[in-house]
């Protein structure tokens, strides 16, 4: 079905606009957020009262745009990420990952509009990225790609097991080495016995 815009909705168009949609998206969703209207005589004849009013928006739109792609065409962003010692990204620069770097510099611009050659970046080096302003308009950014080799600390070894074994085994047999006072018969007590080994008697 046929609606014409009442606010800028990307990718589908801006304000004003007259678009061919799906009823369902129409009804469920353009419609009730105020992002639409059904295309018909009264809509249309609303918007042509309001051509120079949307028109003036489109020219502060394309003013904002130069401005802003002046300003992005004259940044080096530097993205650090850990790498190995060929220069092998761990991990992958992404239009994400420029959308937040970009956000660090004040500039809020979604991932969708950002275009990077092979949809992510696995080295380090320099690159060029795209991004999409208003209508036609876009800027080209230039990406330092920076590795960073992870180090990792020497930690001291601890003791082995075997070492740890051994003690154990030396304290067992220390303790069978040492008699208990159960096992060890006094020279007075030997003397208390005969030859057969019964207690002798005591002389009184």
């Amino acid at each position: 079905m046929k609606v014409i815009l009442n606010k800028d909705l990307a990718p589908l168009g801006e304000e004003g606009d007259v678009k061919d949609v799906a009823k369902g998206y129409a009804r469920n969703y353009l419609f009730p957020r105020g992002i639409a209207l059904p295309y018909n005589e009264k809509t249309k004849k609303l918007f042509e009262g309001r051509k120079g009013e949307i028109e003036a928006r489109k020219v502060q739109k394309r003013s904002d745009a130069a401005g802003l792609r002046e300003k992005l065409e004259s940044l080096s962003l530097d993205i650090t990420m850990s790498a190995g010692p060929n220069g092998k990204l761990y991990g992958a620069v992404t239009s994400q990952t420029i959308s937040d770097e970009l956000a660090k510099q004040g500039f809020q611009i979604e991932r969708k509009r950002i275009e990077i050659p092979g949809t992510h970046i696995k080295n380090v080096g320099k690159y060029k990225a795209a991004i999409k302003l208003y209508e036609n308009a876009s800027a080209e950014i230039t990406i330092n790609v920076l590795g960073q080799e992870i180090k990792t600390e020497s930690t001291k070894s601890a003791p082995s097991r075997p070492q740890k074994k051994r003690r154990e085994e030396h304290s067992r047999e220390d303790h069978s080495q040492a008699a208990s006072p159960a096992e060890v018969s006094s020279p007075e007590d030997n003397s208390r016995q005969d030859g057969n080994g019964q207690p002798a008697s005591i002389p009184q």
